[in-house]
């Protein structure tokens, strides 16, 4: 799937993929993909798949966020995303000490976890003071 950001000083917001935080979070969840391709085979259905899930989790909560109607349901979402990272991220320190992951490669992908965490957060953060992002209708 292919995503667009606008070049506009204030993109209209019209689905999740206008997102900083989503795209941000894709991004990521595609260097997991690719990251676990890398793996052990015999991981495939240990680590490598707890990573892959815990990524698709991240993009897909905030997908099910920017649907909901109310401030507290859209948090709600927003905040499983962020465990989805944190939880991510536990699993790229085990992959990195079981050494399935070279240190460049751990720094580059904490990295982007990292960043995609601080763009969920001010979007949860923004959606809780009510200055949340709305879809502009069609």
């Amino acid at each position: 799937m292919a995503y667009q950001v606008s070049s506009d000083a204030k993109p209209t917001i019209k689905g999740f993929v206008d997102l900083v935080a989503w795209q941000e979070s894709y991004r990521l969840s595609l260097m997991t993909y690719k990251i676990t391709k890398k793996f052990p085979s015999d991981e495939l259905r240990g680590l490598s798949d707890q990573m892959r899930r815990a990524a698709v989790s991240i993009t897909s909560n905030i997908a099910e966020g920017f649907a909901r109607s109310t401030s507290a349901d859209k948090a709600r979402f927003y905040d499983m995303s962020l465990g989805s990272i944190t939880e991510l991220q536990n699993q790229l320190l085990l992959a990195r000490d079981l050494h399935y992951l070279e240190n460049d490669a751990f720094d580059t992908i904490v990295k982007q976890s990292v960043q995609a965490k601080k763009l969920t957060n001010g979007l949860r953060k923004a959606v809780v003071s009510g200055k949340g992002v709305r879809a502009k209708p069609a």
